[in-house]
C-alpha cells in the first residue's frame, strides 16, 4: 500500500495505543500464570498477535474481546510447539527460553528480517544449560529443559535477552544468576519487565551488573491495564514540535517507559533556545527515526549516538532513516553508531521507501507535515506492525491521506 500525504499540520485529540513493550510483558506473564488473568486496553498489532499465537502453541489460552483479553495460564506445557513469531524479534527473544523452561521441544519460523537478527546468546548459554539447537538457523528447533545456574550474557546486544531470560529463570527448580558482561543497553526496558513480574508475583533481585533470580516460583493471576506507548506517542509530540496541536491521550505521567524521554528531549531543543540536541540512545532506540525528524527542523545540528544496534531492526534504521529524510531534502549523515542531522529551511514533496518498517512509515508522515510538496509514501501498510491505526489517527486530526497505486 503506498499513501500520498498533501502536507498539512495536525490538530485534536489522539488517544495513543497501548504500550506494545507492557502488552507482551503482560501476556505473556498472565500466561505463565497458574490461573485467569484479564488484561484489559490492549491495542491489537502483528507483534501482539505474534506473541498470543506463541503462548497459546504453549498451552496457555487467550479469549480476545476488543481491547480485552482474557488468559487461562498455562497447567501443562505442551510437548512439542511450533512457534510462529512473524516478525517480532520481542516475540522470538522472549518465548524461546521460556519454552525452554517448560521443556516444550519446539520450532520458531518468522519472516521479514526476523531470521537475520541475533540470537547468538541464547545459542550459547541455553547450549549449555540442558537445551539442544537442532537447527541453528531459523527455523530454529530446540530440544530439553533448561536447568539454573549461571547465566552471563552481554547487555550491549539487546535487553530482549535480559528479559527472555528474567520471564524463564523464576521456572526453573534451581536458583539462577544472570551476570552482565558488559554495560546493559536499553535498561528501562528490563524495568518495564521487573515491574511487571512483580505484580504478578516475580521477585527478581537487581544489582548493577547482575540479576539474581530464585527458582521454584510460581506467578500469579493478576489484572492489568496497560498503560499508554510512548514510543507511539512521540510521533505526535514531535508533530507538536514542527507546529501541529495535538494532544495525547492514555499517557502514564509517572511511567518507567524509557521513550517518555521524549518529552525532555524536545524541550532541551525547542524550549531552551539550544535549537538541537545530543541524544545518547542506547536506552531509547525507538526513537531515532522521529528524532530524526525533529532535526531537520533545528537551528544547530543535532546528533543521535549510541545507535548502533539499529543496524539488525526490521530495516538498517540509520540507513533507512537517512534515506528517507534526504529524499525529502534532508541532511542527515549516517555515523558509524549513530546520525548527525543538519537543519534544513524546509522538507520537500518526494517519494519515500517505507523500507518494511514502521517506524519508518511513521515518521515519513510526520516529515511530511511540513513539507512543502506531496510525500508518497511507499509501502505504508508496515505501521500496522505496531500502530494499526495510525493512519486512520492521523487523518482524523486533519491529516490528508489518500492510498495510491504507483505505477
Amino acid at each position: 500500500m503506498d499513501i500520498r500525504i498533501t502536507p498539512t499540520l495536525l490538530e485534536g485529540t489522539v488517544n495513543i495505543p497501548a504500550s506494545k513493550s507492557c502488552a507482551h510483558r503482560a501476556l505473556i506473564c498472565a500466561a505463565l500464570a497458574d490461573g485467569t488473568s484479564v488484561i484489559s486496553g490492549v491495542t491489537m498489532s502483528k507483534d501482539i498477535e505474534a506473541t498470543i499465537g506463541a503462548m497459546s502453541a504453549l498451552g496457555a489460552d487467550f479469549k480476545v474481546s476488543g481491547s480485552t483479553i482474557k488468559v487461562k495460564g498455562i497447567s501443562i506445557p505442551t510437548e512439542k510447539a511450533e512457534i510462529d513469531c512473524n516478525e517480532s524479534g520481542s516475540t522470538l527473544r522472549f518465548v524461546m527460553p521460556i519454552a525452554a523452561a517448560l521443556g516444550t521441544d519446539s520450532k520458531f519460523i518468522g519472516r521479514g528480517r526476523l531470521p537475520q537478527r541475533p540470537i547468538d546468546i541464547y545459542k550459547r548459554e541455553l547450549s549449555s544449560k540442558g537445551i539442544t539447537f537442532r537447527q541453528e538457523e531459523m527455523p530454529y528447533v530446540l530440544t530439553g529443559k533448561l536447568i539454573g545456574g549461571q547465566y552471563r550474557i552481554e547487555g550491549d546486544v539487546s535487553s530482549q535477552f535480559v528479559t527472555g531470560l528474567i520471564f524463564a529463570l523464576p521456572l526453573l527448580e534451581e536458583d539462577s544468576e544472570l551476570i552482565l558482561t558488559s554495560h546493559l543497553e536499553s535498561r528501562p526496558y528490563v524495568d518495564i519487565t521487573i515491574d511487571i513480574l512483580r505484580r504478578f508475583g516475580i521477585s527478581v533481585e537487581e544489582h548493577e551488573d547482575r540479576f539474581v533470580i530464585k527458582g521454584g516460583q510460581k506467578y500469579r493471576p493478576h489484572d492489568e491495564t496497560i498503560e499508554g506507548d510512548y514510543s507511539q506517542a512521540a510521533f505526535f509530540y514531535v508533530a507538536n514540535a514542527l507546529g501541529s496541536e495535538t494532544e495525547p491521550e492514555n499517557l502514564k505521567e509517572d511511567s518507567v517507559q524509557g521513550d517518555k524521554k521524549i518529552l525532555e528531549i524536545i524541550r532541551e531543543m525547542c524550549y531552551n533556545n539550544n535549537g538541537s540536541f545530543r541524544a545518547d540512545c542506547s536506552d531509547i532506540p525507538d526513537l531515532v527515526p522521529i528524532l530524526s525528524v525533529l532535526g531537520c527542523f533545528g537551528r544547530q545540528e543535532s546528533v543521535i549516538y549510541n545507535a548502533k544496534r539499529l543496524k539488525i531492526k526490521e530495516s538498517d534504521r540509520l540507513a533507512t532513516t537517512a534515506a528517507m529524510l534526504n529524499g525529502l531534502g534532508g541532511n542527515v549523515t549516517v555515523t558509524d553508531d549513530g546520525l548527525v542531522i543538519a537543519p534544513v529551511e524546509t522538507l520537500h514533496g518526494g517519494i519515500v521507501d517505507g523500507a518494511g518498517d514502521h517506524r519508518i512509515v511513521m515518521a515519513a508522515a510526520i516529515a511530511a507535515t511540513r513539507a512543502d510538496g506531496d510525500v508518497i509514501i511507499k509501502g505504508a501498510e508496515a505501521a500496522e506492525k505496531s500502530y494499526p491505526d495510525f493512519f486512520k489517527d492521523y487523518t482524523n486530526l486533519g491529516g490528508k491521506t489518500n492510498v495510491i497505486i504507483l505505477e
